[in-house]
């Protein structure tokens, strides 16, 4: 079938951002034998005046409107796309009535702006995927349309290091975060500003090679310099702001596996349900994140084989292909749970 995806495809203001979901899925649909047109309405909305993608907003919406009709897409797929309008997709629904129309989102539920402006879209979109699952997602509910969960996807064309094969790598535990304070973390049943987080840490793990984006002060990453990093450390600590929403986590933790880090979670998540001890580090306090990086310091073969069947297992849940796949079947209604090993689409 024929595929236009709307979403973030590799270019913003800050830099490049060769990680993003977006390009992911697309691999995947194309992988699977489907046409692919990926449509950038941020770059296209900061073409317009001045390079202000507000400004543009109305230049994007014509420009996709344009493209949809001359291509006829059969499926249209939204991956943030808040750059476009609700009308601009009934628009094409009325031109084009056999369209099937799916959102997808990887941002937090507990975000109420996130939770804003996918309702935007609820009334004009056959599906929605947010990658939170159960009943997290219930503010999302609208009769006649599917509602679930969208795992963070994998691409080894992207996470292609192997810190799982290297005894040695540069650091022991990589941690990168939009801001370290603003707002608190909840680490193992605790609130933490992360610069004290790493200042304890430090104290409890002696001589710490901690790899750090946005935390004591120092740069965010991005583009290739954020890619050699993910591949240069032992361990990831995964510790999005919040651990009480059913598998909801940043997307840094496909990053951080794909790689090969052995990845450090909160049990809290949920994700204890999909990976085992031999495929995890999971803590539930403070001092069980400073007990498995001693441990992984001290025995580098536990903690190569613990990346490795982690990897390994979430290589087998979640790549682009998969994925992707489960994106179309939800988008056409012909999804079936029984495929898959994690929670999928709640009840309506």
């Amino acid at each position: 079938m024929r595929i236009l995806h709307v979403g973030n495809f590799g270019s913003r203001a800050k830099g490049a951002f060769l990680h993003s979901v977006a390009p992911k899925l697309s691999r995947g649909f194309v992988k699977l034998g489907h046409q692919v047109v990926d449509f950038a309405d941020r770059d296209v909305a900061r073409a317009g005046l001045f390079g202000a993608r507000k400004l543009g907003r109305a230049r994007a919406n014509r420009a996709l409107h344009r493209l949809a009709i001359d291509m006829r897409p059969d499926l249209l797929v939204l991956g943030h796309a808040d750059t476009i309008a609700a009308e601009t997709v009934v628009g094409l629904r009325r031109a084009l009535p056999a369209l099937r129309v799916l959102q997808w989102n990887v941002d937090p539920m507990f975000e109420a702006d996130n939770v804003a402006r996918l309702r935007g879209k609820l009334e004009v979109v056959d599906a929605t995927l947010v990658s939170t699952a159960g009943e997290a997602l219930a503010p999302l509910r609208r009769r006649g349309m599917a509602l679930g969960f969208m795992p963070n996807p994998v691409d080894l064309a992207i996470e292609s290091g192997r810190a799982d094969l290297n005894p040695a790598p540069d650091h022991d535990l990589f941690f990168a975060c939009g801001h370290p304070r603003r707002p608190l973390r909840t680490v193992g049943g605790r609130e933490w500003d992360m610069d004290a987080f790493f200042a304890d840490l430090r104290r409890a793990v002696p001589d710490l090679r901690a790899c750090l984006a946005g935390v004591e002060g120092r740069p965010h990453l991005a583009g290739a310099a954020y890619q050699d990093a993910l591949s240069a450390c032992a361990a990831g600590l995964n510790a999005s702001r919040r651990n009480d929403a059913m598998l909801y986590t940043s997307d840094r933790m496909a990053h951080m596996i794909g790689n090969g880090q052995a990845v450090l979670m909160d049990r809290a998540t949920g994700y204890c349900r999909l990976f085992s001890d031999d495929q995890m580090g999971f803590f539930t306090d403070f001092d069980g994140v400073a007990a498995l990086l001693r441990r992984m310091r001290a025995e580098p073969a536990w903690r190569q084989a613990l990346a490795g069947e982690g990897r390994t297992r979430y290589l087998k849940l979640f790549n682009e292909t998969v994925v992707a796949g489960y994106v179309v079947d939800v988008a056409f209604g012909t999804h079936d749970a029984a495929k898959y090993e994690w929670p999928t689409l709640i009840e309506g």
